[in-house]
């Protein structure tokens, strides 16, 4: 069987749905393919800084997530091996939206943790019926003169104008366009969910402690639920707690340190089916910039793009703003009327779409080297166990940590609007 669509997303994730969506509140059609039987909702919770917010106003359901979650009020930071009371700092200042051209005043920081699952279902409820197409696992991509053809597991085959990737660290399309597999980064991050189903105590600030080769967070998402993380450098043994929800637990209550009871408490809560682990990957940020991010009318976004490691929390935000630039982008491209029919129709069309996918590569790539390249120093100072690394991270890092957190987060993707 074969199916034409104008524009086919891989992937119903952050990226791929606030793509669709944009696309969508622009006047244009996609197809979102999704290669599991329903929403994915790994990693539970993620922290929305005010990038993020601002790209989810964009495409119009930041108001709704903001009824759901609380506001983080600021970051307490302290090391689990030094006696020394947390270092506190408010997320309740002024920033400068970071624009290429110009910087300008930009209001209070917005800091909140939603939950995956929320986003991801806000964003799906705003899309036409028949929008994502589940249990659609792409296998291969073919030439075909101005088009591609999208080969799925089931032998459909879908002929399309525009092809993107959002489609994970395990990108399809990040592969046909010339990207080389996610490096792993040695670490790995052990996530859980926490129901207290009363109030956790923990107030509105998120908890960041680090240890020696550790690093561990709990994030508010409301008055009773927490979103935890624990990252690690693991051994040969520890390859084993992958797949083991109880092992998983004790291991990270084994290493936590000397924590806060209450952070402690929230993990010795935390139920099986709410702990899940994974490596963590990134792209070498040289490939972002040296790299194709397009070609011809195929590009990618999200972890398809940038995969991060999570120290500055700006995964799943550079995803929501890679749907933005990009919806503006292919809508500039796809709108404008052509005069010609024919091939000579086909040829144009896919000059604009190319010129639009290059566009918005020459605006992300540099914010993507930037976001990559950030998380994995800051990630590295933060869990080293080394002597002079440690000195860094206990005397220099808790100090400047929510200021280089807030400065990366002040950054605005635009609006959805076309010239």
């Amino acid at each position: 069987m074969e199916l034409v669509e104008e524009v086919v997303i891989v992937g119903a994730g952050i990226a791929g749905l606030a793509l669709s969506l944009g696309l969508h509140r622009l006047g244009i059609r996609s197809l979102v393919l999704e290669s599991s039987a329903g929403l994915r909702v790994t990693g539970f919770a993620f922290t929305t800084w005010t990038n993020a917010w601002r790209a989810l106003d964009a495409v119009g359901i930041g108001h709704s997530l903001r009824q759901q979650h609380g506001f983080l009020e600021g970051l307490v930071a302290s090391s689990t091996v030094v006696s020394k009371p947390g270092r506190q700092t408010s997320f309740k200042v002024k920033g400068t939206i970071n624009r290429p051209s110009n910087l300008v005043h930009s209001g209070d920081h917005e800091v909140r943790c939603v939950r995956r699952k929320l986003l991801l279902e806000s964003l799906e409820k705003e899309l036409p019926d028949g929008t994502i197409r589940y249990s659609s696992k792409v296998v291969s991509i073919e030439e075909s003169g101005y088009s591609k053809l999208v080969h799925l597991a089931d032998d459909t085959i879908i002929k399309t104008k525009v092809l993107i990737g959002c489609d994970g660290v395990n990108s399809v399309v990040a592969r046909f366009i010339g990207f080389k597999k996610p490096a792993f980064a040695g670490r790995s991050a052990i996530r859980g969910y926490a129901d207290f189903k009363v109030n956790h105590g923990f107030g509105s600030k998120f908890l960041l402690l680090f240890g020696e080769g550790v690093r561990s967070g709990f994030l508010p998402c409301d008055d009773t639920t927490i979103h935890w993380f624990f990252t690690y450098i693991p051994t040969g043994q520890d390859k084993e707690l992958e797949d083991n929800p109880t092992e998983m637990k004790q291991f990270v209550l084994s290493k936590l340190g000397n924590v806060p009871d209450h952070a402690r408490t929230c993990v010795e809560i935390t139920e099986l089916d709410s702990i899940t682990s994974s490596p963590l990957r990134f792209r070498h940020p040289w490939e972002v910039l040296w790299g194709n991010i397009s070609k011809g009318n195929v590009s990618v976004a999200g972890d398809a793009l940038h995969p991060m490691t999570p120290d500055i929390g700006q995964g799943g935000c550079a995803a929501l703003e890679d749907g933005v630039v990009l919806a503006r982008c292919l809508a500039e491209a796809l709108k404008k009327e052509l005069n010609v029919e024919g091939k000579e129709k086909e040829r144009e069309e896919y000059k604009r779409v190319e010129m639009g996918l290059k566009k918005y590569a020459a605006e992300r790539r540099w914010r993507s080297f930037e976001l990559i390249s950030t998380a994995y120093i800051v990630g590295a100072i933060q869990q080293s166990d080394g002597k002079i690394m440690k000195i860094l991270r206990d005397a220099i890092m808790t100090k400047f940590l929510a200021g280089l957190l807030l400065k990366k987060a002040d950054f605005d993707c635009g609006k959805l609007n076309i010239s």
